[in-house]
């Protein structure tokens, strides 16, 4: 008798015994695992799992304040340029201060803290185009002095 053979056996035999089984441990109540009632129970128990889960994404993203740690918003970025395929310039706005970080795939540094912040638009951030030369004037303003 080849492997796939006994495997089939093993298997028929298996599922014969399952309704047995599922008797046996209802407690002889003779409660069949498709029976109506229970589908509805187990249905109605998905729905309240799924409805559960889908209400609490919507809190999160209604109140996700919670999971920025509690900055409440002083943490923005300013603007960024793309200085390679994978490595990035952004000015950050950290509560008072205005920081360029250096972004690679594997670290972030810190290139320089400005001692005067660049006066950015509000929603003029990084659409604005004119952040490179913003930050060209900044960083001519740290050379020459």
């Amino acid at each position: 008798m080849s492997f796939a053979q006994q495997a089939l056996r093993a298997g028929a035999v298996l599922a014969a015994s399952l309704p047995a089984t599922v008797l046996a441990q209802a407690g002889g109540q003779g409660v069949e695992p498709l029976e109506g009632g229970y589908l509805v129970k187990l249905t109605l128990g998905l729905l309240l799992v799924l409805a559960l889960v889908l209400a609490l994404a919507w809190l999160v993203r209604r109140g996700g304040g919670f999971l920025q740690g509690g900055l409440g918003g002083q943490l923005r970025i300013l603007g960024g340029i793309s200085v390679g395929t994978r490595e990035r310039i952004v000015l950050v706005q950290v509560g008072d201060e205005q920081l360029l970080v250096g972004i690679t795939p594997s670290r972030i540094d810190t290139l320089h803290v400005l001692e005067r912040p660049i006066e950015v638009p509000e929603g003029g951030g990084a659409e604005s185009g004119a952040f490179a030369a913003r930050l060209n004037e900044a960083l001519g303003r740290r050379r020459g002095s």
